[in-house]
């Protein structure tokens, strides 16, 4: 069930009560029924400045990951995109702007997603996008209603994890690929500990300097760390019966970008 809150398209989404479980917040143990709470304060902190701090953080080169994922969605007038996590828009727009049809852009996060909307409008992409405040693991969408789905820097704040990747399969079209560009395992032993100081030293002093929230920014550091290693959320993949799964690892390992199909 949805309903409307804005002019757009602009959709929320309901969702059942969650049993009662722990899960990992960075390096703390929550309740699973907290933790979507927790990231959503997370986001609406970072939300303002979350653009100029990816810059920041990655030195720009999130960027290149992103062209390189947007590539590898290859986009076609004729298919149709869901963009989860799609926070201020960039997979969203990279897509469109090579040509890709219409883009539904969702996040469980009320203020990323208002800011992508208001992106768009300056960009005069709002008539190819419609936006929905969806839980990524509980989608208001009908099974087999899109060709693409894809997730950039967003799978790692999920509760369930395995869930999500289920229901990216589930709203597939047959033959369909689902694609997530996600922090991965660096594999180069010399680059660990230049990574490590970034992460955990530069960062957080660079969210209370910028952003003015040190505590989201070690979150999100800590998120990394946490999220599981490349070949383990490939099997994640096959578990939810995706075929023919790959990844490909960039930047020594910084990053990976996952894929699946569905058949």
């Amino acid at each position: 069930m949805t309903r409307h809150i804005t002019d757009h398209n602009f959709t929320a989404s309901s969702r059942l009560p969650e049993e009662s479980k722990e899960t990992d917040f960075g390096f703390r143990t929550v309740p699973t029924t907290e933790k979507k709470n927790l990231v959503r304060e997370v986001f609406d902190s970072v939300a303002p400045r979350y653009d100029i701090m990816n810059d920041l953080m990655s030195l720009g080169i999130h960027r290149i990951w992103k062209r390189l994922f947007i590539t590898k969605l290859a986009p076609h007038p004729s298919l149709r995109l869901l963009d989860l996590a799609s926070g201020t828009g960039d997979i969203a727009f990279g897509w469109l702007k090579n040509n890709g049809g219409h883009a539904i852009m969702t996040d469980v996060n009320v203020s990323m997603l208002f800011l992508g909307r208001d992106r768009a409008l300056n960009r005069g992409l709002i008539s190819s996008l419609s936006f929905c405040v969806a839980d990524a693991e509980t989608l208001p969408f009908p099974d087999m209603s899109v060709d693409r789905v894809s997730i950039a820097f967003g799978l790692r704040n999920c509760t369930d994890k395995i869930a999500v990747i289920r229901e990216a399969r589930r709203v597939l079209r047959p033959g369909g690929r689902f694609f997530c560009l996600e922090f991965s395992k660096v594999q180069i032993a010399a680059l660990s500990p230049l990574y490590e100081a970034w992460s955990f030293k530069v960062l957080p002093t660079m969210g209370k300097i910028v952003a003015k929230d040190r505590a989201s920014y070690q979150y999100l550091a800590e998120s990394i760390r946490t999220f599981p290693d490349p070949e383990t959320l490939a099997d994640m993949f096959r578990q939810a019966h995706f075929s023919h799964v790959t990844y490909q690892l960039l930047s020594g390992g910084i990053v990976a970008i996952h894929s699946g199909w569905r058949l």
